[in-house]
């Protein structure tokens, strides 16, 4: 089922879905199966995988010399889409397809494969930066906008490919969800320009936007506000992370561009150590759940980072 299709339910009550990261190339399945299991007790409709353009390393020869390697770091997307397709056959599975690392036609024989073995469900996005790069800068023949990403892919479901020599070309089927920056993203001016690309992206035809973690539910308001009135209308669901060590109380708001509110820090500077950050973490997500069902969401969507304990605390509490 289509997430667009999960979304217009009647009498869908709001629900919780998943963002899990894979393992790094090598580790055994059952690793990936075992950060899944424990959140399949909520009954989740989908859950997204993200995917990772592959690294450039130097590595020193034996004669001393420096050579560039492009280096994979995780499983395939449909290496990691099939296996757990095949586990978990009740939930719809999403890969994210990014433009960053990759062609246009690259990017095509992906969603083919993928629309072949049966996915509905796409996560466009443009991708991170590569390492060592202070901004992102698109491959030759790629994309530097996820907006011309949707466009492609809702040409496919036209049935219309790149390669203009195929003939009675079958159209995919593909519901395409885009991200969304409550606090702008790192590299936009301002909220104002972030939210005409996101327009693009909807435009493009986008049919749902899940947003970057937050902190600060007005900040949420304030987006879907800002939004709706520029004339996006289709579903926003929030993302949300629980806070969990001290660590993250630095590295997420410079890793994310995103602010920690004053009332959270105040909390957090009242713990001693990682374990009463991780209470404090717990505590604040089910305010900020709570609050975020309360004013309609239509669900929320968690970044587990490949722990769920906390988050499942945090959905007996909320759901």
């Amino acid at each position: 089922m289509k997430v667009s299709e999960i979304l217009n339910q009647k009498g869908r009550k709001p629900f919780a879905s998943f963002e899990i990261v894979p393992p790094l190339k090598g580790s055994d399945i059952s690793k990936l199966y075992a950060s899944i299991e424990p959140l399949m007790e909520f009954e989740p409709p989908f859950m997204n995988f993200t995917s990772h353009r592959d690294e450039v390393e130097y590595r020193k020869n034996a004669n001393g010399m420096f050579m560039q390697v492009t280096v994979t770091k995780r499983p395939s997307t449909l290496a990691i889409v099939s296996a757990v397709s095949r586990r978990f056959p009740k939930i719809e599975v999403i890969p994210h397809v990014i433009c960053g690392g990759q062609t246009a036609d690259q990017n095509e024989s992906l969603l083919l494969d993928l629309h072949f073995l049966g996915f509905h469900n796409i996560m466009a996005l443009r991708g991170d930066a590569s390492k060592g790069e202070k901004y992102f800068i698109p491959t030759i023949g790629g994309y530097a906008h996820s907006s011309e990403l949707v466009a492609q892919i809702q040409n496919m479901n036209a049935g219309n490919y790149l390669d203009r020599n195929i003939k009675n070309a079958a159209r995919t089927d593909f519901c395409v969800g885009v991200g969304g920056y409550p606090e702008k993203h790192i590299e936009a001016p301002n909220l104002e320009a972030d939210i005409q690309n996101l327009k693009r992206k909807v435009d493009a035809g986008a049919d749902y936007i899940i947003t970057q973690m937050f902190f600060d539910n007005r900040k949420y308001f304030n987006f879907v506000e800002k939004c709706r009135t520029v004339g996006i209308n289709v579903p926003i669901i929030p993302g949300i992370k629980p806070i969990s060590t001290r660590k993250q109380i630095e590295l997420l708001p410079h890793a994310f561009a995103l602010d920690l509110p004053i009332e959270l820090m105040t909390e957090l500077k009242k713990c001693k150590d990682d374990t009463a950050v991780y209470e404090c973490g717990i505590a604040w997500c089910i305010a900020q759940c709570k609050e975020l069902l309360s004013n309609g969401v239509p669900a929320v969507h968690y970044y587990t980072m490949g722990k769920a304990e906390n988050i499942k605390r945090v959905i007996k509490s909320v759901f």
